[in-house]
């Protein structure tokens, strides 16, 4: 009778560990009780400065160990490096020495994420330009590594400029650093706008718990609902082997990676920013429906925001800007966004997916210029092609962003170009028909009115207690009915 309710103590305490096959994120069951138990001391120490500050520290680093194990060290490090040459920085007056100290903190940020993310890429360069034999190192990418890093530096640049004094409490930007709702995904928060929020009195009002409710749950059903299905029931099939596809079904993948990164990296970034609501943090939002963009220049007002704000901030700006004439604009913007599509990753793939967007950026300038000369009212018909015309432009740089190799890019491309037809319709609708109607949903979504979508919000605020139960169980039972067989992990979890 006994052995009925052993407990296995080894299994229990291997719970709390971290498992490469299993690393914890916001879809993730342990999630539930680690978030519980946040909530509940951080609510009974809300009046305690310190105590509060220090429990969001310390469960930020255990989130992160869950998620990438010994890399948590990483962070810390970083943090006291970053930490002590920003206060260095900013009671240093010789501007010699002020500038190593800032070059210092640069060479250090860029080297780590150079060394993790790039080294086996450019020893690939290497053996393939100059035939050399170099082995590749084994080397694991640290998960978040791209992100943290770009704080870092826009925290020293910005102490160097004199734009913001460095944080005199080492424990307040290592929770900066490690703040775990963006810290594995984004995104790219400023220090400016992070730690003084943790200086105020905590306070969560009725909208801050409403809000934070609903875009934890549309974040999660973009997520876990929409973008997982459509991963993994269409478009990995055909992007792995797009030969073997019509053109049809490639282009009707593209259009579906178009959605399944959307709701992947915006389902995700919303959770983090409604988590963030309920510990009394704004993080600002990171993507405002980039599908209704006008232009290339207008998607990067809409997607990825904290990256292209970043970008445009600490690379494009200093490289000169707009200020030295036409092609040197040009110029500034293709390098700007060439580096972007390397932040991504160490590939030719994501190389040539920034220089798509760089040349497609320098391009809109130009029609910029000839529609000045030539001003007059835009239609609407105009601003619906403008949008289609747009949208399909940033189709063709998914191909490169998603496809494995250039090989695998160039076939999608050729059967969409050359074997498109409406042959096998039938067949593919009873075969996919759920995942066409999936595609369509998220674009649905995705085109609905601002006027809608803050008539959910209103509602949702709206609810008692009992409804956004009532409103969760719902999601439960959608989640257990679309879930995938194996978990997806999130796409820009590799970046």
């Amino acid at each position: 009778m006994m052995s009925l309710f052993a407990i296995d103590w080894a299994a229990f305490f291997r719970q709390f560990l971290y498992d490469p096959e299993n690393p914890l994120l916001f879809n993730n069951g342990f999630f539930v009780y680690f978030f519980f138990l946040l909530i509940l001391l951080y609510y009974l120490f809300r009046e305690r400065y310190t105590a509060r500050t220090t429990i969001l520290s310390l469960f930020s680093l255990y989130f992160f160990y869950k998620a990438s194990g010994s890399f948590v060290l990483l962070v810390i490090i970083s943090a006291i490096i970053d930490f002590f040459l920003s206060n260095l920085i900013f009671r240093q007056k010789n501007l010699v020495v002020k500038r190593f100290l800032l070059l210092l903190s640069i060479v250090i940020n860029l080297g780590l994420l150079f060394y993790f993310k790039y080294t086996n890429f450019f020893i690939e360069i290497c053996n393939e330009s100059l035939n050399t034999g170099f082995n590749p190192l084994n080397i694991i990418l640290p998960v978040g590594i791209s992100f943290y890093t770009f704080e870092n530096l826009s925290y020293t640049v910005d102490v160097f400029h004199g734009k913001i004094e460095p944080e005199k409490k080492f424990l307040n930007y290592l929770l900066f650093l490690s703040f775990f709702p963006k810290l594995v995904m984004g995104p790219i928060v400023r220090a400016s706008d992070f730690i003084p929020q943790l200086k105020k009195p905590y306070v969560v009002t009725d909208r801050d718990f409403a809000d934070g409710f609903y875009l934890i749950i549309t974040g999660l059903f973009k997520k876990v609902i929409i973008s997982d299905f459509i991963t993994a029931n269409f478009v990995n099939y055909i992007f792995d082997t797009p030969s073997l596809h019509t053109g049809l079904e490639c282009l009707l993948a593209v259009y579906g990676y178009a959605i399944v990164i959307y709701c992947d990296f915006s389902g995700y970034s919303d959770v983090a920013i409604g988590i963030a609501k309920w510990l009394g943090i704004t993080i600002p939002a990171n993507f405002n429906s980039p599908y209704k963009s006008t232009s290339i220049t207008d998607f990067w007002r809409r997607w990825h925001i904290s990256l292209s704000s970043w970008l445009r901030d600490y690379l494009y700006i200093p490289l000169g800007g707009n200020r030295h004439g036409t092609l040197r604009t040009y110029s500034n913007l293709f390098i700007t966004m060439l580096l972007g599509g390397l932040w991504h990753g160490a590939s030719w793939n994501f190389i040539v997916w920034g220089g798509l967007h760089g040349g497609a950026l320098a391009v809109h300038k130009v029609w910029t210029h000839i529609k000045k000369e030539n001003s007059g009212k835009e239609r609407e018909w105009t601003k619906i092609l403008s949008i289609i015309v747009t949208f399909h432009v940033v189709c063709i740089g998914w191909i490169f962003f998603r496809s494995s190799s250039f090989t695998l890019a160039f076939q999608m491309i050729q059967q969409i170009a050359f074997d498109f037809s409406f042959e096998g319709v039938t067949p593919f609708i009873e075969n996919y028909g759920p995942v066409v109607m999936m595609i369509a949903f998220g674009f649905i979504l995705h085109f609905l009115p601002a006027s809608v979508i803050q008539f959910t919000k209103t509602n949702v605020e709206k609810l008692p207690l009992v409804g956004s139960v009532l409103v969760f169980l719902a999601f439960l039972a959608i989640y257990a009915y679309f879930k995938t067989s194996e978990p997806i992990m999130p796409i820009y979890l590799q970046f």
